[in-house]
């Protein structure tokens, strides 16, 4: 609480709208990496263009200019090139021919930075976590107001990717998801790539000195995923990219300096916190997330469990009155039969109690006339299918289990296809007879 109250616009504001830009700039390309399934290229190309930064070190011995941009998208470029070159040639997987490409030349520019670092005030640790606390210190005179040079160097990025989504997202949009179709709607999609490459490049290249070259890929990649758990709208994804990689930094920049005093330290890195803070939206996204979240995923499967096994009880109870069981039948009797657990088959039987399919009495369960037509539509779609896979040549063996499974999504109007394809026979294989169906009773 303490660093929250010392906090200062001078210099604090700036790290936090560096931090801000940095990751906005870096989640807009990469929805497009997201969507098209390469976001281990995202990650090749930002450490792949270590060789060209060192080469513009070494030949400039400055850390800016428009040469060090010359040489991150040449090297950016030439990693998308060198990629697409040994799939096609050499006929590998696309993730080999990544990771060939980066890790190869990653170490060359590892090397190449080692050697320049003497030269040039650079220092490797910095490429690859960045020296976002120190970016206040650097600052460019613009109308007599001091501007941190990567503020403003971050800002031309963000427009750019701006501009650059705007005037190009139907061919960005095609070309993402049918590189096919765009080629021939005339849109080349190896076109649309390589600018795609080259936009990652010029952000990574922008970014190195704010968050660093490894954590600039988790704004890249994690804002965006974050988003496609939330939507499946292109437009409304890179929104909710923008929107998770700017709270992203807000918070990170506000961790950073409260965090580590709970543990007794002063602050730790703003980047890293910021990339920390990405990672716990998406972990809480991934599992709240209304669609797509873990709980989501899992309330649907205990739904459909339930209704399944609210079925089935009311199938069992419909086969025991056909062998002349005519008294009630206990919740212990069909948790037996149907290897479910007594709360599961209790919660079953509430459910068509609900539904007013299931009556109960002292001594038990008794099916509704609504219950026992809802059961027989059930045992009808299951000795239907019976009678119709062994018609086609399925052993008679295994038909029980496939016929339990489709039962419980089979509909009248399969039912009378099935009935209409197969055996004109009113007992399925097993014996059992064939329930007829009546329109005027069928259940909703």
């Amino acid at each position: 609480m303490d660093g929250l109250q010392s906090w200062t616009w001078s210099y604090d504001g700036w790290v936090m709208l560096g931090g801000l830009l940095c990751a906005v700039a870096a989640s807009l390309p990469g929805n497009f990496l997201v969507l098209r399934r390469m976001s281990l290229l995202g990650d090749a190309v930002s450490h792949a263009v270590l060789p060209g930064l060192a080469l513009a070190f070494w030949i400039t011995q400055s850390r800016s200019g428009f040469p060090v941009f010359a040489g991150a998208v040449t090297t950016g470029l030439i990693t998308a090139m060198l990629t697409q070159w040994i799939r096609d040639v050499g006929k590998v997987d696309e993730g080999a021919s990544i990771g060939v490409v980066f890790t190869t030349l990653f170490a060359a520019g590892l090397l190449l930075m080692s050697q320049a670092a003497p030269r040039v005030d650079l220092d490797p640790g910095c490429v690859l976590y960045g020296v976002l606390e120190a970016s206040p210190l650097d600052t460019v005179t613009i109308a007599g107001f001091g501007i941190p040079r990567v503020v403003l160097m971050l800002s031309i990025v963000l427009l750019i990717n701006i501009a650059f989504i705007v005037l190009m997202f139907k061919e960005l949009l095609i070309s993402s998801f049918d590189p096919g179709l765009a080629t021939t709607a005339g849109c080349s999609a190896r076109l649309m790539h390589y600018l795609l490459m080259v936009i990652v490049a010029i952000t990574t290249v922008a970014s190195f000195e704010a968050t660093g070259n490894i954590l600039v890929v988790a704004m890249l990649i994690v804002p965006p995923s974050t988003a496609l758990l939330l939507t499946d709208r292109l437009s409304r994804m890179i929104l909710i990219s923008a929107a998770v990689a700017a709270a992203s930094a807000i918070l990170g920049d506000a961790a950073a300096v409260t965090v580590p005093r709970w543990f007794g330290f002063r602050s730790t890195s703003t980047a890293a916190m910021m990339t920390v803070c990405a990672g716990l939206i998406f972990l809480v996204t991934a599992i709240c997330a209304p669609g797509r979240g873990l709980m989501a995923v899992w309330l649907r499967r205990q739904r459909l469990s339930l209704r399944i096994l609210a079925e089935d009880t009311i199938a069992l109870m419909y086969r025991l009155d056909e062998r002349g069981a005519d008294e009630p039948v206990q919740a212990s009797q069909l948790s037996r039969k149907l290897l479910s657990s007594t709360l599961q088959t209790w919660m079953a039987l509430q459910r068509q109690r609900f539904r007013g399919w299931v009556v109960a009495e002292l001594a038990g369960y008794r099916l509704t006339p609504a219950g026992r037509q809802a059961a027989a539509a059930l045992v009808r779609s299951h000795r239907l299918w019976e009678t119709y896979l062994v018609h086609e040549g399925v052993d008679a063996g295994v038909i029980h289990r496939q016929a339990e499974v489709l039962e419980h999504f089979t509909g009248r109007s399969l039912r009378d296809k099935l009935q209409a394809e197969g055996p004109a026979s009113d007992r399925d294989p097993h014996g059992s007879v064939i329930p007829t169906e009546d329109p005027d009773l069928a259940p909703p």
